[in-house]
């Protein structure tokens, strides 16, 4: 290990030592507790700045961390989708009386896991920042120990978690068996070359890394965690899972494909079809018969994990920038959701159902605007980016010739019109139950904003976004 190693991981380090002092503060009593995700936030901001200014590129640590455009396109978006989730759990923490320190350093450990996901170049390295991000959530998850909805929820994931590690363990045992390695490039190498032990040892090496990547981004049929863990999990956590873990997932799932196993196309592209337009089609129909909004977003994000599954088996450098730039809508667009989900919900968990959103324009119009907004980019109506992001991914299957497989997907968003559409009729069509008005904390401004820029800003002005994700997935093919 030498300099350069450590400055290609430095976002990381620092992140790493704001938690273990956040930890230290919590044990010693110091600072007041409300001064704790100023902390966090600091480190979280530090760490995005030296996104920038450490312009070191290549690969690290003997090969095993590569830093180039990907890396840096998801870190910072790891980056802002943690400090979303910190400032929407201040309001939330403070009026249910959980604040502690714990709190913010679970979260920025696991965001830690995110970016190693990003960077790694070798499966332990990928596991290893898996395992960070996966324990890290287990306990966030479960974080409320006075609720019963909480624990059942922490417990589902661990338990489905650590059967999915298995499957991902077993794989990199499979492949490492037949091509000698776990890193990338020596695995396109053997696989190129053909001195791997058995093909068929590689491929089935490789549909057990599926099977890990597709738990953790909820494709059908690993997705059977999700609406428990979205629904009993504190909606902050809840915001947090939803978001930054997928986007991890996605970017591994792609990386992986893309420069390790680009020569057995062949073997695999059949079960990504059928995975993507049946976890579409799940995702979109059980969301129709959903009223808790917790849970119709868990579905919808099974919907559009099944999307995203399109561009990953496509595996072109067209789909591949598609979906960077739909991970990034997807992203922030989803964390506004749970965002103002969060401020509707009761002390109790109620106010989760589709009847505390009637008239709620009139309660708080900023509120109602902005969500409106976003079920619109969720649905992919123009001229939001959600509209651009699935359009981007459909023709980049439409140009491989997968056209009958965007027939399926361009259904499924026409079905999804319907429950996306629900909300936004409540809150502007019907008459409200409770005159009170919603308080918005300043806290959560931020995040509100960046949805608006986000979704219509990008809807409306998207070259920025495009030249950066054409960029970053260049820098795979």
């Amino acid at each position: 290990m030498n300099a350069a190693d450590i400055l290609s991981t430095l976002p990381e380090l620092v992140l790493t030592v704001t938690a273990l002092g956040l930890l230290l503060l919590e044990v010693m009593g110091k600072p007041p507790r409300a001064r704790f995700v100023w902390v966090a936030l600091g480190g979280v901001g530090l760490a995005l700045g030296l996104e920038f200014a450490v312009p070191s590129e290549g690969q690290f640590y003997a090969g095993m961390i590569s830093v180039d455009l990907f890396t840096r396109f998801f870190n910072v978006l790891f980056l802002t989708t943690a400090a979303g989730s910190l400032l929407i759990s201040v309001p939330y923490l403070r009026r249910t009386l959980e604040e502690r320190g714990e709190y913010y350093a679970l979260t920025l450990f696991a965001t830690v896991g995110m970016m190693f996901m990003a960077k790694a170049h070798d499966l332990t390295i990928t596991f290893l920042g898996l395992e960070l991000l996966s324990v890290s959530l287990y306990i966030l998850v479960a974080f409320y120990r006075n609720r019963v909805r909480s624990n059942e929820a922490g417990l589902k994931y661990l338990l489905l978690g650590a059967f999915s590690t298995g499957f991902f363990l077993f794989g990199i045992a499979l492949i490492y068996g037949s091509t000698g390695t776990t890193h990338y490039d020596g695995i396109r190498l053997a696989i190129g070359s053909g001195e791997q032990l058995s093909m068929a040892l590689t491929v089935t090496g490789f549909g057990l890394l599926i099977i890990g990547f597709a738990f953790k981004v909820a494709l059908v049929p690993f997705h059977m965690y999700a609406p428990d863990v979205y629904e009993g999990a504190p909606t902050p956590i809840t915001a947090f899972v939803s978001t930054g873990p997928k986007v991890a997932g996605f970017a591994a799932f792609l990386k992986v494909i893309a420069t390790a196993f680009a020569f057995t196309t062949q073997h695999w592209w059949g079960i990504l079809w059928i995975l993507a337009a049946i976890t579409m089609t799940v995702g979109n129909i059980t969301a129709l018969r959903q009223d808790n909004l917790k849970r119709m977003l868990a579905f919808s994000g099974v919907a559009h994990a099944g999307y995203l599954a399109i561009a990953i088996m496509v595996g072109s450098a067209d789909s591949a920038f598609a979906l960077l730039f739909y991970l990034a809508a997807y992203a922030i667009t989803t964390l506004g959701a749970f965002g103002i989900v969060s401020l509707i919900e009761g002390e109790d968990e109620s106010g989760l159902d589709m009847d505390s959103y009637r008239g709620l324009a009139r309660r708080s119009p900023y509120l109602a605007g902005v969500f409106a907004l976003i079920m619109l980019s969720l649905a992919g109506f123009p001229p939001t980016a959600g509209f651009l992001g699935k359009f981007f991914i459909f023709s980049a299957a439409i140009d491989e010739g997968y056209t009958w497989l965007v027939i399926i997907a361009v259904v499924n968003s026409l079905i999804s019109v319907y429950y996306y559409l629900r909300p936004v009729v409540a809150m502007y069509m019907q008459e409200p139950a409770d005159e009170s008005a919603v308080a918005v904390p300043a806290f959560i401004v931020p995040v509100l904003l960046l949805v608006v820029l986000v979704a219509l800003g990008l809807g409306l002005f998207p070259m920025s976004l495009v030249k950066n994700s054409i960029a970053a997935a260049g820098s795979l093919f």
